[in-house]
């Protein structure tokens, strides 16, 4: 498959390219992530400047009305510079979750601040033991007033240590692991009893374990039904994380190639050994199965095509399992070097192992493409 796009998604393209090539080079990227702060407020607003963090928004919610292709677009170009901006936190699940679940006050109160840059955002519901499953929701919350009280924990909240709110997943009915009585709820991250344990992760992100202790938070869409909106989310942002990975596999086949035709073995160029061209050429490969398919999901979530769910499983094993052929691939080819803090290709290495444990590994999304179809 190979999407043409249309005029304003190939300005679209373009520019976050020419804004990518001229700021976020890998030098400037390593001094981001080595700062105290972890990412940089003057590239997020860069960002926003430029539309990004409007472009997939609808137009009634305050963005552009991009949809899915557009944040397939960016997503792309964020792998391939490896951006550590919390695009896909901030935008995709936080933005379009309120976009679909919010009352008209929670759409001009909040959207507006996010494609402005003013706001960042982080989506809380992992918790301990759960894996991968949405409804294992430990964290309670009660009526009080307009209000509902938080108290519970949750684990590996990414972008939290950076977040102005977030949205946190609580029961408000029935028994750990029930699909019903999930609801979600905003919740001011400097609110009363919300404590951050920070950490740096293993693509040089930020993420916290975040400890709730009858904390204020407002309903955000309807009670109980937090469980299938985020079901939805996730099939969406898997989109976006997919684009992100394919990005990230086609730096890793480019910086290969070239250092094949560099690094000297024996007297001669690595990329002169058969064996090694048809590893290449295994990987070539592995990138174009895994753009087709990243490109076909996210035409069928910008379509809202039938059996959405199970295909955004298909697309996060396969595309999942040959991005970590690709990188393991890249490390080798590049000896020990590969490895290297100096070198990019580590990096790509560990960014995309990270995104094949968000939101579910390649082997959770197996399992689940195998269960949606007998359902079916």
């Amino acid at each position: 498959m190979d999407i043409q796009f249309t005029e304003e998604q190939e300005l679209l393209r373009s520019s976050v390219q020419r804004l990518l090539r001229d700021q976020y080079d890998f030098e400037a990227r390593r001094k981001i992530v080595a700062d105290e702060q972890g990412f940089s407020r003057r590239q997020w607003g860069a960002f926003a400047e430029l539309g990004l963090l409007a472009a997939p928004l609808a137009e009634d919610a305050g963005g552009l009305g991009g949809g899915p292709l557009s944040t397939m677009i960016i997503a792309h170009e964020f792998g391939r510079h490896l951006v550590v901006e919390p695009f896909v936190e901030t935008v995709v699940l936080a933005g379009g979750l309120i976009e679909r679940l919010g009352d008209a006050a929670q759409k001009q109160g909040f959207i507006p601040e996010i494609v402005e840059g003013k706001k960042i955002w982080a989506l809380a519901w992992t918790e301990k033991g759960g894996r991968f499953d949405l409804a294992d929701v430990t964290t309670t919350a009660r009526r009080e007033g307009d209000d509902y009280v938080l108290t519970g924990g949750k684990t590996a909240v990414v972008a939290a240590p950076w977040a102005d709110y977030l949205i946190v997943s609580a029961r408000t009915s029935g028994n750990r692991r029930d699909r019903g009585g999930v609801s979600l709820f905003v919740v001011d991250r400097r609110a009363a009893g919300v404590d951050l344990r920070s950490f740096k992760t293993i693509d040089s992100r930020r993420a916290a374990e975040i400890s709730l202790r009858n904390v204020r938070g407002q309903l955000l869409g309807k009670e109980g039904e937090g469980a299938a909106a985020l079901e939805a989310c996730r099939d969406r942002v898997i989109g976006a994380l997919c684009a992100e990975a394919v990005g990230a596999m086609g730096e890793l086949n480019s910086a290969t190639l070239e250092y094949s035709k560099t690094r000297k073995q024996f007297g001669t160029t690595i990329g002169s050994f058969q064996v090694l061209q048809h590893r290449m050429v295994d990987m070539f490969i592995a990138h174009q199965e895994a753009l087709s398919l990243m490109q076909h999901l996210n035409l069928s979530i910008s379509g809202g095509e039938a059996g959405l769910s199970r295909l955004a499983s298909g697309a996060k094993s396969k595309i999942g399992y040959a991005a970590k052929f690709v990188a393991d691939q890249a490390v080798q080819l590049h000896g020990g070097m590969g490895m290297t803090d100096e070198l990019n290709v580590g990096h790509y290495f560990k960014r995309i192992s990270s995104i094949n444990i968000q939101f579910g590994d390649p082997a959770f999304h197996v399992l689940r493409y195998a269960r949606l179809g007998v359902a079916a």
